[in-house]
């Protein structure tokens, strides 16, 4: 990617500009009083400043570019379908969901399908999203099977089938470059070998290395999280490093040549544990000529990897991250000036009625769904859910077809899910779960003719009343502390707390997931019917 004029200036003409101009740096003080304590988090009421983390959940391994008044990020989406989640935003503070790369995971593999589901922790890695020739251009990585690429004239899709760039295993982070006279590269790390970063050649349709040509650009201290530029006729590779025993930061080394030798290296930010060590993202200039960082927080909580943007500042050719030290390394930025003052306040979707032809762009399947189980157009205005046997008795994490979206670290947040209990069958669990590596649900089992209400932490399940009513609203509610509390309606106005409260929590790289279920220990037999999801959380729309 091209791109121009960067600020090049000196340490001393940073220091007249801070004082002069006030350049976006937290105040005295300026930080978290704790992880997690974001009470207002994003744009904020006065539309020319933000707070950090502008987007409060599970947005992985991001990387971002600009075209024309649009910013587009991606996202890894591990198991999760469809995959390579697409972000829109036309202020780098709020972002929209736009689409998906991957339709099929199985394009990847049989081991990411509803009857393998074999890719917890593992699947789509981290990426990388280009513009090049009249096309969006995405590649990324997954551990087991490779360096996979798609492209799309339009972000929002449609995607072409995803081809398999590298057919190899033990390779992550990729990132491609075209060079001013057409030329394709790919860099991307062999974690399998000592953390070897390489470029490759690409060859004219982008689809494949060119045979004998690769350049191995460093290795070692678990170096990562790889991305390309050229800047003013210089080749910057920006990549994370951990340092054992302080943390993992955000570095990168420069050359007049793309092939190198990159002798020059410089760490642009410091690790920060207490910030939950921002570090994989993309550099992205504005039309104005600004710079930022658009970073996840690679230390997991239970709401995952959240996104912040951190100005950035060039000092002496390097493109320092966040506010710049007396040693000249970045740390985290907690508060900033919006790169563009009073945009529309836009947020990430949540709510869905149904109704429409196909599910909305905020829902991602644990795993590839068995097609032929699910329906939108069985009875419109309602998500079908067919049961069909869990790959484990009563395992949640390994029923197939659940649908899925991510749990937001807001001040407060209220799902809600509205179900038609009338076609399930004997041995059929249907409700509202929270996962990642272990679960929680809030449900109803059927034995026999009977509906018996229950909730279960794993596969512990405390059984509640019987219940006669067709129509049933299940909740969940949880504040910043993550702490979720179940609770039931039979009329959709006054609900009843039940089962005990829940920690939201982390595993397997992400965090925690709501979701909507049903499976059949008997066998295929019985659905029910999604009738509403509503989720109501704190925001900058709505404060």
């Amino acid at each position: 990617m091209i791109v121009n004029h960067p600020q090049w200036i000196s340490v001393h003409l940073l220091l007249w500009w801070l004082i002069t101009v006030g350049w976006p740096v937290p105040a005295a003080g300026d930080s978290l009083p704790a992880w997690g304590d974001w009470p207002a988090w994003g744009q904020q009421a006065d539309g020319t400043t933000y707070h950090n983390p502008v987007l409060p959940a599970d947005y992985s391994d991001l990387d971002c570019l600009r075209v024309g008044s649009d910013y587009y990020a991606i996202s890894s989406t591990f198991q999760y379908s469809p995959g390579v989640v697409i972000l829109h935003s036309q202020d780098l503070v709020n972002w929209r969901i736009l689409g998906h790369v991957v339709p099929d995971l199985t394009q990847i593999g049989p081991e990411m399908n509803w009857d393998r589901m074999a890719r917890y922790g593992r699947g789509i890695w981290a990426g990388a999203i280009r513009e090049h020739a009249g096309k969006f251009w995405v590649y990324f990585g997954t551990p087991d099977e490779g360096y996979f690429m798609s492209t799309a004239r339009n972000p929002a899709g449609p995607w072409a089938p995803l081809h398999r760039v590298l057919p190899a295993a033990g390779w992550d982070d990729c990132c491609p470059f075209w060079d001013d006279d057409g030329q394709g590269y790919l860099v991307g790390t062999c974690f399998k070998t000592g953390y070897q970063t390489w470029l490759f050649k690409l060859a004219a349709d982008g689809r494949s290395l060119v045979s004998g040509w690769r350049v191995l650009l460093n290795e070692g201290s678990g170096r990562e999280a790889n991305k390309l530029y050229k800047i003013n006729g210089t080749y910057y590779h920006l990549f994370s490093e951990n340092h054992p025993g302080v943390g993992r930061s955000v570095m990168m080394q420069r050359s007049s040549h793309i092939a190198g030798p990159y002798t020059e290296q410089r760490q642009l930010s410091h690790a920060q544990r207490e910030a939950h060590e921002p570090n994989q993202g993309g550099l992205v200039q504005t039309a104005a000529g600004d710079w930022y960082f658009f970073t996840h927080h690679g230390t997991g909580a239970w709401e995952g990897r959240c996104a912040s943007l951190l100005p950035v500042t060039w000092v002496a050719g390097w493109p320092i991250i966040g506010q710049v030290g007396a040693d000249g390394v970045g740390t985290m930025v907690w508060s900033a000036h919006n790169p563009q003052a009073h945009t529309p306040i836009v947020t990430p979707q949540t709510d869905d009625a149904f109704t429409g032809p196909s599910l909305g762009v905020q829902w991602e399947w644990n795993y590839q769904p068995r097609a032929a189980k699910w329906s939108l157009t069985a009875v419109p205005g309602r998500l079908r859910l067919h049961a069909f046997p869990p790959l484990e008795r009563d395992n949640v994490r390994l029923a197939g077809n659940t649908l899925t979206q991510r749990s937001l670290r807001t001040r407060t947040n209220v799902v809600t899910l509205s179900l038609d209990l009338a076609g399930m069958a004997d041995g059929q669990v249907a409700g509202l779960c929270h996962y990642s590596k272990d679960y929680s649900y809030i449900g109803l089992r059927c034995a026999g003719s009977h509906l018996t209400l229950e909730s279960a932490v794993n596969q512990k399940i405390t059984c509640g009343p019987v219940l006669t009513t067709r129509t049933l609203w299940l909740r969940s509610a949880w504040g910043l502390a993550g702490n979720s509390q179940y609770s039931f309606s039979t009329n959709g106005t006054a609900f009843t707390p039940f089962g005990a409260p829940y920690q939201l929590a982390w595993g397997n790289y992400r965090g925690d997931r709501l979701g909507l279920f049903t499976y059949n220990n008997n066998g295929e037999a019985g659905y029910v019917d999604a009738l509403a999801f509503t989720y109501h959380y704190d925001s900058p729309a709505t404060r």
